[in-house]
């Protein structure tokens, strides 16, 4: 009788707390902002084309378009198509506007957290996203972490992912995520290091 009891007494607490306590528990998230960008790289073997929503801006080098995919966490997303004779287009999403340069080095930070080693499919194939975190100094007023994407092969060689924190005058400091070509080697001069030289 006792044993019957206890059981009944151990279930009915089992169910009070499955059916109260634990519906009220913040779990983590699970990592929206990369998987909202392994939904853009995935269309980068495209030229992005599944993801161009409706003209924003049209100049004589560049016409700037909405993004379809809602990228968590973003402010503003977009998609850039170059003119010249390569057509390149590249993918910008703002992920923080903020006057507090603290604010800005976390939210760096964390992103960095979810990108590095993030694994990514395109056209069947499955690689990573590395880079190589900077701090980010207040002085420097820019950093960049360049992601790479791993295992390097000639589909993807060209392929990069950068996040970029960067001050805006007259008091506004912004975190953003960028997918695009690089067109140079990165042995070739004109590449931009961490702190924007």
């Amino acid at each position: 009788m006792r044993k019957l009891v206890k059981i009944l007494a151990f279930f009915t607490s089992f169910t009070l707390v499955s059916t109260v306590v634990l519906p009220q528990l913040k779990l983590p998230a699970a990592n929206g902002t990369g998987s909202d960008i392994k939904k853009v790289l995935a269309d980068y073997p495209n030229g992005f084309q599944n993801i161009i929503g409706d003209v924003i801006a049209v100049n004589s080098q560049s016409t700037k378009y909405e993004c379809r995919i809602a990228v968590s966490g973003a402010e503003e997303t977009s998609v850039t198509r170059f003119s010249g004779e390569k057509n390149t287009m590249s993918w910008e999403a703002t992920m923080l506007s903020t006057e507090s340069f603290n604010k800005a080095k976390q939210r760096f930070r964390a992103l960095f957290g979810q990108l590095n080693n993030l694994p990514i499919t395109l056209s069947g194939q499955t690689y990573r996203l590395s880079g190589d975190y900077a701090v980010p100094s207040e002085e420097a007023k820019f950093t960049s972490v360049v992601f790479f994407v791993e295992p390097a092969k000639e589909a993807v060689k060209k392929l990069r992912a950068e996040l970029i924190i960067e001050f805006y005058a007259p008091i506004e400091w912004k975190v953003k995520l960028l997918v695009y070509d690089r067109e140079k080697d990165d042995d070739e001069s004109g590449e931009r290091n961490e702190n924007g030289n």
